[in-house]
This record gives structure tokens, C-alpha cells and sequence, in this order.
């Protein structure tokens, strides 16, 4: 007789790739180089991949470390601490130091913008002024 656990994973929803590349809108190529990263483990039946609800969340915080630009190594340790069953401090301590990190890249570019579109209005006033009344 099959352990419990194993039934409750036979009866366990599934995804296909093809579904999860629809529901979040990226390529089945993409869910492959996740998985070839470690941040998804999906099953097999057959020649078939298999995902669970385990690794649908998994791809859904995946794509919004990478919508907040985080890199890979960083959502993977985040997405696996997740996944741990100890206390959600630990995440989310990482977590704040991640975004601390980022929030001041992300100051660094905006500053740098501001003063390269400075500059950009300085050279059209120049070439305003030079080229005279219109």
C-alpha cells in the first residue's frame, strides 16, 4: 500500500510548463532556465514535466524579484528560505537588506539621470543660442 504521503501527491494539482508559461506570460524556454538555476524542481510523468503548486509559487516569486531587479542568486536565496520551515525572520531580514541595496542603486541611477539630463538641457540652450531667433 502507498505511504500517505506519496497519495496526497498523486492527487496533488499539477501544472504543465505550457500552462505556467500562459499564466504568467513568459516562454516555456524561460521556466527551463529557472529550473536549470535551481529555483524550480518540477517532477516527471513520462518524458512530461510536472509542477506543483509549490513550484507555481516558486516561478510567481521569481518573476517578482526580477520585476523589483533583484538578481538570481539573490531570489534564490530568498525564494529558498521561503521555502524553509523555520521562522520568516531570517527571510525577511535578507529580504530588507536585498531591497536597502537595491532602493540605493536604484537612488545612485536617478542622480545620475538628473544630472546627465541636466546637461543635456545646458547643450540645447547652448545650440538654441547659437543658432538664433527662429
Amino acid at each position: 500500500m502507498p505511504s500517505r504521503k506519496h497519495v496526497a501527491a498523486a492527487t496533488e494539482t499539477t501544472f504543465t510548463i505550457t500552462e505556467l508559461a500562459a499564466e504568467f506570460d513568459i516562454t516555456p524556454r524561460a521556466i527551463r532556465f529557472y529550473e536549470d538555476m535551481g529555483l524550480l524542481e518540477p517532477g516527471r510523468k513520462g518524458r512530461n514535466r510536472v509542477y506543483t503548486p509549490r513550484d507555481r509559487t516558486r516561478l510567481k516569486l521569481t518573476l517578482r524579484g526580477k520585476r523589483l531587479g533583484l538578481a538570481l542568486q539573490e531570489i534564490k536565496q530568498l525564494v529558498d528560505m521561503y521555502d524553509s520551515q523555520a521562522s520568516a525572520a531570517p527571510q525577511l531580514q535578507a529580504f530588507l537588506a536585498i531591497l536597502a541595496r537595491h532602493r540605493e542603486q536604484l537612488e545612485q541611477q536617478r542622480h545620475d539621470i538628473e544630472v546627465t539630463l541636466a546637461e543635456i538641457r545646458q547643450h540645447e540652450k547652448r545650440c538654441r543660442s547659437l543658432l538664433g531667433p527662429a
